[in-house]
């Protein structure tokens, strides 16, 4: 049970930092937009919230991610999978 509480406490954590560094580095717009993702793709959003934490991290991101710099990098990641990104 201990063990449990632990990994619980450990994504909560990972969640909150997440949210702390995607507030940092998001334009309005690009939070917006990652949100409508977040509701079609759940999936896709996560894979960029996490790419985006990790450019952070490694020091890669220097000023706020507009929509538009958001919709290239969502483009440069669906590449390889089929959808179509709405503009």
């Amino acid at each position: 049970m201990n063990g449990e509480s632990e990994e619980l406490q450990k994504l909560q954590q990972l969640e909150t930092i997440k949210r702390v560094v995607l507030k940092k580095i998001l334009s309005k717009e690009a939070t917006e937009r990652l949100g409508r993702i977040k509701l079609v793709k759940p999936e896709i959003a996560n894979q960029l919230e996490f790419y985006l934490v990790q450019l952070y991290q490694a020091g890669k991101i220097s000023t706020m991610i507009t929509d538009e710099q958001l919709k290239k990098i969502l483009e440069q990641m669906t590449t390889k999978q089929k959808f179509r990104i709405l503009k």
